[in-house]
């Protein structure tokens, strides 16, 4: 009789499960379409690639240009007009900010995306030396945490709704030819609305989304998504950054080496010239992003002291080591969009 009730138990859940698979298939459709309608109705201009100019580029999607899984289908490189460009099959929201990835254009029949293409791949490649890419200077990594906070603080402060990311993590951050990083992937991105007063902004989310080691504990456990939800997973990307370590138990081993004084022995070994007390200051910072209650964790405003001092960390260390750059591109000083 148990086997049976067990035997009950599971199809009961497999049903249930395809059902939510269906119903959220039926839902990215819709959005999908949605946000192709939206893309040429808005008021910039963005190209519209025909479904024969996209199977062309692409080889008819062959398995030899795939370069990355985003969140929800796979990434592929391809040449349109001889420009190299990355093409997505997912949902993407309209984002128009110096570090999110540049949505140039879209192929209404085959529900693609075409994004700018990024040469030097993403942040996790660097940081665990994957596919022979080289660890990045220490003030390159600076420079990246502040752009990724701005892109962050940017997707929090949208208008008329704040938009939470969800993924975010150094899989999803790229990085062109320069090294200037943007925050890509973002189909798993909640817009949401003020649901309760004292400017806190949730929304209860049924069905989990993202990456687990980055997944702010809160959210896991309540399931209520909020722009501090974002919070947790740039506090262990930037943990990453410094130690140059997988996640997983980093967020500990990070405390730990900071109680016992122990923090430059946890430091990424491949770099020797690391400022001690400039990066011991950002690691802090990371860890009281990685708190586990969302109303302990810091605020992203540009107001804030916390984002300030980690400002100041990157503007004023990247002059001092921008001579020493090792990597094999030059460093663009300027506007990254312009």
């Amino acid at each position: 009789m148990k086997e049976v009730e067990e035997a009950k138990n599971l199809l009961s859940k497999e049903v249930y499960e395809r059902k939510i698979a269906e119903l959220n298939a039926c839902k990215e459709s819709l959005e999908k379409q949605k946000l192709v309608d939206a893309l040429f109705c808005s008021d910039r201009r963005y190209r519209r690639y025909t479904k024969g100019e996209i199977e062309a580029a692409t080889d008819f999607f062959s398995e030899s240009n795939v370069i990355g899984q985003g969140g929800y289908r796979k990434v592929y490189k391809c040449s349109l007009h001889r420009t190299p460009v990355a093409v997505k099959v997912e949902i993407l929201s309209q984002l128009h900010h110096p570090h999110i990835v540049l949505l140039l254009g879209a192929c209404p029949e085959n529900g693609c995306l075409v994004y700018e293409y990024f040469e030097n791949g993403s942040l996790d490649e660097h940081i665990l030396q994957k596919n022979g890419k080289p660890p990045l200077p220490w003030f390159i990594r600076f420079r990246i945490v502040f752009e990724v906070d701005s892109g962050i603080a940017f997707l929090h402060n949208s208008k008329p709704d704040p938009i939470v990311h969800r993924d975010l993590k150094p899989a999803n951050i790229l990085l062109d030819r320069n090294y200037v990083s943007k925050i890509g992937d973002v189909g798993l991105a909640k817009l949401i609305s003020d649901v309760v007063p004292d400017t806190i902004t949730e929304y209860q989310d049924s069905i989990l989304a993202g990456t687990l080691y980055y997944m702010d504990p809160e959210y896991q456990r309540t399931g209520t998504v909020r722009p501090k939800s974002d919070i947790y997973a740039l506090g262990v990307a930037i943990l990453q950054l410094l130690t140059g370590r997988h996640p997983n138990g980093l967020v500990l081993a990070v405390e730990n080496a900071v109680k016992n004084c122990s923090f430059a022995e946890i430091l990424d070994q491949s770099i020797t010239d690391w400022p001690l007390a400039e990066t011991e200051e950002l690691a802090r910072i990371a860890l009281k992003c990685t708190k586990l209650r969302c109303r302990d964790k810091p605020d992203l405003d540009t107001g804030s002291a916390n984002s300030q001092k980690t400002r100041q960390c990157c503007r004023c260390k990247f002059k001092i080591g921008k001579e020493q750059c090792i990597c094999s591109q030059p460093l663009l000083l300027s506007n990254p969009s312009g």
